[in-house]
């Protein structure tokens, strides 16, 4: 397969990361601006450039509360959260997160957006960085940080310390405004065209219509590439605010009490579309909180699941640590009737955040799935690859199968191959594809 645009900046120049979050830091971020708008032709206008400034409050009363480590633990987490909602929005973009103080973070986008989306995405970042974030510190419990974000589109004549300055004065008025968490370098929110009871109705009518695109991000076999699988996703393409990405479409579901029928179209669509693949082809699905919180959550899937003739042995649920902040067993007596009837458990985004080992005692696992930040320096970086080591040794003792996401590089890949690794996804072989797209790659691989 030829070469793919990645949806992250894909440069392979030497990095600054900073290093507790492994974001770029403001040096490298500067640069990458610099070298972005450098390299957009002159005869083309301004460079698209959209950016936002993430300041996270109350940092300092948790660090007073309960010590620096676990300060830091929570912006090492709110950095995931960041990196993993763009790359969900941006899957086909340049795009980099960046730490670039304390508590703040920049996000840049070299996409042409819309004002009101790009303000819809900041809203519902804002959304998922102040959710609950589990602390090993204070016991298993958790704290909850709250965002403010600065937003600019770039113009002719900025530079990467105009922009960065301009962010801030943004972040330091909205300070000052009781209550407001988002606001414009303009000092003028964008003038949205669609409410949020618009959106919620635009969104309801998108699924009884069937408007909610599933695709797929497959999955390969590490030792011969063979495609094996796909991870369903959704995407959303407005006709007045542009694409939504899953996540960005889950906050908003979450905003309005129908997380449940999202998750449900979802899975119904992705189950009757893989119901004609070939007989060894995998499909993963993703589920909720809302989802396994329901008492009925079990009995109902599996009669969707039968009713789409889709086999069980080839179906695998993805499940992540927000799901599991409910009650663990709770969360066991939901998995188990799954896993009774053939279906398998990964653990998804293992190694972003808190990662309890507990969870692998108790949880009905099978299968467990790299985050992608323990994916990015394990071809460069010895402290990363004794990690991945630590980790994958540990999956072998269990008896779990590991899959790999956000390969990109053909170095990473071998690495990962090394060590034992199963399994991988990412742009390296195929960005998301439609369902015909990727029915033709079923054909030709």
């Amino acid at each position: 397969m030829g070469s793919l645009t990645l949806g992250a900046d894909d440069s392979m120049e030497s990095d600054r990361r900073d290093a507790l979050t492994g974001l770029v830091d403001a040096v490298q971020a500067k640069a990458k601006i610099a070298r972005w708008l450098s390299d957009w032709p002159a005869d083309a206008g301004a460079c698209p450039l959209h950016a936002m400034l993430v300041a996270v409050g109350r940092i300092e009363t948790v660090n007073l509360a309960y010590g620096a480590d676990t300060g830091d633990s929570a912006l090492a987490e709110i950095a995931q959260r960041i990196s993993h909602f763009a790359a969900d929005e941006f899957e086909s973009v340049p795009w980099f997160a960046a730490r670039v103080a304390g508590s703040t973070f920049l996000l840049v986008a070299r996409e042409s957006c819309s004002r009101e989306r790009w303000q819809w995405f900041a809203e519902a970042l804002a959304d998922v960085v102040s959710m609950p974030i589990v602390s090993p510190e204070v016991g298993g419990g958790t704290v909850r940080l709250w965002p403010r974000i600065a937003l600019m589109r770039t113009a002719e004549g900025d530079d990467p310390d105009r922009i960065l300055d301009q962010l801030a004065m943004a972040l330091q008025s909205a300070r000052q405004e009781h209550g407001r968490r988002v606001a414009w370098v303009t000092g003028k929110l964008a003038h949205v065209s669609v409410s949020n009871q618009q959106l919620e109705a635009d969104m309801l009518a998108a699924i009884d219509r069937d408007e909610i695109e599933i695709v797929f991000q497959p999955q390969f076999e590490m030792a011969d590439d063979t495609l094996i699988g796909a991870e369903a996703l959704a995407r959303w393409q407005h006709p007045q605010i542009g694409r939504l990405g899953a996540n960005t479409l889950f906050t908003l579901a979450e905003r309005t009490d129908h997380v449940a029928q999202l998750s449900r179209h979802i899975a119904e669509r992705a189950l009757a579309l893989a119901a004609g693949w070939p007989k060894k082809v995998k499909l993963s699905l993703n589920v909720t909180p809302a989802d396994l919180a329901a008492a009925t959550f079990p009995i109902e899937f599996l009669s969707l699941l039968r009713r789409s003739g889709f086999p069980p042995d080839r179906l695998t649920i993805e499940i992540t640590e927000q799901v599991l902040l409910a009650d663990l067993e709770e969360v066991t007596r939901a998995l188990n009737p799954l896993k009774a009837a053939g279906v398998s458990i990964a653990l998804d985004d293992f190694g972003a955040g808190y990662s309890n080992f507990r969870y692998l005692k108790i949880l009905p696992l099978d299968i467990l799935k790299l985050d992608r930040s323990m994916v990015e320096g394990i071809s460069e970086d010895s402290r990363d690859l004794a990690v991945l080591r630590a980790i994958t040794a540990m999956a072998r003792a269990l008896n779990l199968r590991v899959v790999a996401e956000g390969v990109e590089h053909e170095e990473q890949r071998e690495a990962l191959a090394a060590e034992g690794v199963e399994y991988y996804q990412g742009f390296l072989r195929s960005v998301p594809l439609d369902h015909p797209a990727f029915q033709a790659l079923l054909e030709t691989d």
